[in-house]
């Protein structure tokens, strides 16, 4: 088991959605922490290091592994499915060049440990996502979906198994589902599901247009609980992929209900059947998760409502947009 109290601990992308909750964890835990981040450090806690680098560049990468005893590589680039239709490359090939950077340069300096933060977007499509099928030769490739992402995260996990077969596996790899949290991105034109219903409830839309007949089942889970199961991972040196999920899923229709009951709006609901749903069921298995002692514990109407509350305080946050300025972070 690692004990995380006094290691010098690096956080890519440590200002994001995931990383800020990562960094408190370690804090609590004790670790001196360095977030690396193309961002600015707004909010971020006087007691860690900072250092605004771009991970594309493989000599900033080198420079921040070798003062590193452990990697947290949460880095990367989020956003709606409509921008990594329409902007795929932007959306591309920043994350493989920033992957295959950090994870080379946590393994040239040989680090205690790793933590690679792949994607639920690496599963070919599925109703239950298992952690072994990803190279399943029955139904080898990611969704068309999830095309590019998916491709992008897969050549990470491809990267590290390459180590481990030249006998160097100290790292972990985590396959989060749809996450959101507080510093989420909450632009109308490029963010996730959540933060678009919370945007326009709370921006008083009615009726609420909402695309589909709401029957669709996903899987949520909130970024602390993500944080929580990354250092899970790393503190016991979980050498085989992880889901990151709530592992039940929850249908659209009862998602939106949660947000508006929890924002104490009454909009009315206006489902526009003449758009598509999406595929009918995508939930992660938490079997081998839970094997390894590793459970989620906030509840979807707590995170929303924790969401909410952060969000009407900071209402003029806004993330950078990743996918025009091509950055990472």
């Amino acid at each position: 088991m690692i004990d995380l109290k006094n290691k010098r601990v690096t956080v890519t992308g440590g200002t994001g959605m995931i990383g800020r909750e990562v960094v408190s964890l370690l804090l609590n835990e004790g670790s001196l922490v360095t977030v690396v981040s193309i961002d600015e450090p707004a909010g971020m806690p006087e007691e860690i290091e900072f250092e605004q680098l771009d991970l594309r560049n493989f000599d900033n990468c080198i420079k921040t592994c070798e003062k590193s005893d452990i990697v947290f590589h949460v880095a990367g680039i989020k956003g709606s499915p409509k921008v990594a239709k329409e902007s795929p490359a932007r959306f591309m090939v920043p994350m493989v060049q920033f992957n295959t950077n950090v994870l080379q340069a946590a393994y040239e300096a040989d680090v205690e440990w790793v933590l690679y933060t792949s994607s639920m977007g690496v599963y070919a499509p599925s109703r239950v996502f298992l952690e072994d099928s990803v190279w399943d030769e029955d139904n080898p490739y990611p969704s068309r979906n999830d095309w590019f992402a998916g491709w992008a995260k897969r050549v990470g996990e491809l990267q590290l198994e390459a180590y481990r077969t030249e006998g160097w596996d100290r790292f972990s790899i985590v396959r989060p589902a749809n996450v959101y949290g507080k510093y989420d991105n909450f632009n109308p034109e490029t963010c996730m599901v959540i933060p678009a219903l919370i945007n326009r409830v709370m921006g008083g839309e009615d009726p609420l247009s909402v695309w589909g007949d709401g029957s669709c089942i996903r899987d949520f889970i909130y970024a602390r609980d993500v944080a929580r199961g990354m250092i899970h991972a790393v503190k016991n040196k979980v050498n085989s992929p992880m889901n990151l999920a709530s592992g039940t899923g929850i249908s659209i229709k009862e998602l939106v209900e949660t947000i508006v009951r929890a924002s104490e709006r009454h909009p009315s609901i206006d489902w526009d059947i003449s758009k598509p749903s999406g595929d009918a069921m995508r939930v992660l298995s938490m079997d081998h998760s839970n094997s390894v002692g590793f459970f989620p514990e906030t509840s979807l109407e707590e995170g929303i409502r924790e969401v909410i509350n952060w969000y009407s305080q900071n209402k003029d946050f806004r993330r950078y947009d990743s996918f025009k300025e091509n950055k990472n972070g």
